[in-house]
């Protein structure tokens, strides 16, 4: 694999210049108090200030990012390569528990070899407390952003570089638990090359995306205005109702299946504002059959889990890892207060050994199970196609949206054909008696709303549509703005 290209080794200082406001940086951090170091380590830290230009490892303070106030804990990798001691690990965590008691989003750019071997066990022990004051700032329901330099890796990258709700890596940093020289030292062959490098972990679903420092400000902008700002009017028009046509069942299953479809994706180009795609679990899975974002949908804040048909091809079914990715989407929205909306369009989950030994029906019925004992508003919107467990595990929400020919089954017809009559003929019998069709859901109270679709009309217009479907009802959940028309 060849190596990125790294980017510049910014300076705390430098890094605190570019993505705040000009002067609005306040420190929060008090003179470092020396008295635990020997003589001799004493000189070492002064002769690390004196070469860094700092008084820590760490800067800590409040600004501002387009306006918004933030806190932020930044590494400076000059003075003993960021490692952390007591006095840098103590002063993240008041600058966390601070930022707690103010209400304030975390912002941390990570830049470190880990703990401070001068300071050993005291000082390894302390990640648990940064890790602690983070989980309580997390648990009042405030956004931890996290931007890994180069390097990050050992107890940072284990404590406080992993614990965002949102986590990018600056391109080419070298990111990991354990440091290529302590390993090729400990065990006589070297690491093998481009595993611990940003564009990997990212590719693997471990972090969320490369973004250079200068691209920083943007990114935080992008997730701020999601989840800090205060949800909008709304700007786009909610399709009038008409009565809704005795379409055959076959021929709505036709008109989903079309690669024309309007998709997730065309619902976050044209219906969305500054959205922010996370990737992956966390947890070194990544399955893109499945979108995460967070966004602002017709001007309403919410984090997005989305199935995207477009990359549900044969051979790359939506296997357990997209399940668990739409559950990460899940835990953000309910940890962070927002909404959350998701978006059902799949020909069905994964049918294989390699996903059942990977808990396909497990996450199937984890998603049920997360989605029923939300307490933010949810919404559920059946796109197009609704096929199987895949779809129902998508399905529970305070509010089911429909598109006119959206779907839902539990099998394809084709195979509720197979199973009653033995073959695939019979599967437009089948969606018939089956009552899959949009206006047989609102009938049997499965869907609340449909939106009327029109014939000829764009993927554009019909996502257009949806959206403005999704933000009144949105800001119906919210007691925002009532919808005074009824389906």
């Amino acid at each position: 694999m060849t190596q990125p290209a790294r980017a510049k080794r910014w300076t705390a200082h430098e890094l605190l210049d570019l993505v705040l406001d000009e002067g609005t940086f306040t420190s929060w951090d008090s003179p470092v108090d020396l008295s635990y170091a020997d003589e001799d380590y004493r000189a070492v830290l002064e002769a690390a200030a004196a070469k860094a230009g700092t008084d820590e490892s760490v800067l800590t303070g409040r600004g501002e990012v387009r306006g918004r106030p933030v806190a932020v804990v930044v590494n400076e990798f000059r003075f003993l390569a960021g490692s952390i001691g007591r006095a840098a690990a103590d002063r993240i965590t008041a600058a966390v528990r601070r930022a707690t008691a103010e209400g304030l989003p975390l912002l941390a750019s990570t830049s470190s070899g880990g703990t401070r071997m001068q300071e050993g066990t005291p000082a390894f022990v302390r990640m648990v407390e940064i890790s602690r004051a983070l989980m309580d700032h997390r648990a009042a329901g405030l956004p931890y952003l996290v931007h890994l330099r180069h390097p990050t890796t050992g107890g940072v990258y284990a404590s406080w570089g992993s614990l965002g709700h949102v986590t990018v890596a600056e391109p080419g940093a070298l990111v990991g638990f354990l440091g290529p020289k302590v390993y090729e030292g400990l065990n006589g062959r070297p690491f093998r090359p481009g595993v611990q490098v940003a564009e990997n972990l990212a590719a693997a679903g471990v972090i969320d995306g490369v973004v250079a420092a200068e691209d920083l400000p943007e990114m935080v902008d992008q997730a701020l205005a999601v989840l800090v700002d205060a949800p909008g009017p709304g700007r786009l028009p909610v399709r009038d109702r008409r009565p809704l046509g005795d379409h055959p069942a076959w021929d709505s299953v036709e008109r989903t299946r079309r690669t024309d479809r309007a998709g997730v994706r065309d619902l976050l180009a044209h219906g969305a504002a500054g959205t922010l795609q996370l990737r992956g679990t966390e947890k070194g899975e990544r399955d893109s059959t499945v979108l995460v974002a967070l966004t602002r949908l017709d001007d309403q804040p919410c984090v997005v889990i989305g199935q995207d048909r477009s990359r549900q091809v044969p051979g790359h079914a939506m296997g357990p890892g997209a399940l668990r990715e739409a559950r990460r989407g899940m835990k953000i929205a309910q940890e962070l207060g927002l909404p959350l909306v998701s978006v059902i369009d799949t020909p069905g989950a994964e049918l294989s050994p390699d996903a059942e030994e990977r808990a396909l029906a497990g996450e199937i019925a984890r998603c049920i199970a997360n989605l029923t004992t939300m307490t933010v508003p949810t919404i559920s919107v059946i796109l197009g196609q609704g096929c199987g467990g895949g779809a129902l595990a998508f399905l529970p929400a305070r509010t089911v949206i429909a598109t006119e020919h959206a779907w839902l089954s539990p099998l394809p017809p084709e195979g509720a054909s197979l199973i009653v009559h033995g073959d695939v003929a019979h599967a437009p019998e089948m969606a018939a008696r089956q009552r899959v069709r949009a206006v047989d859901l609102l009938a049997d109270g499965v869907v609340q709303h449909v939106v009327p679709e029109v014939d000829g009309e764009s993927p554009r217009d019909l996502a257009v549509a949806v959206a403005a479907e999704i933000g009144a009802r949105l800001r119906e959940l919210t007691g925002r703005t009532p919808v005074s028309h009824a389906s």
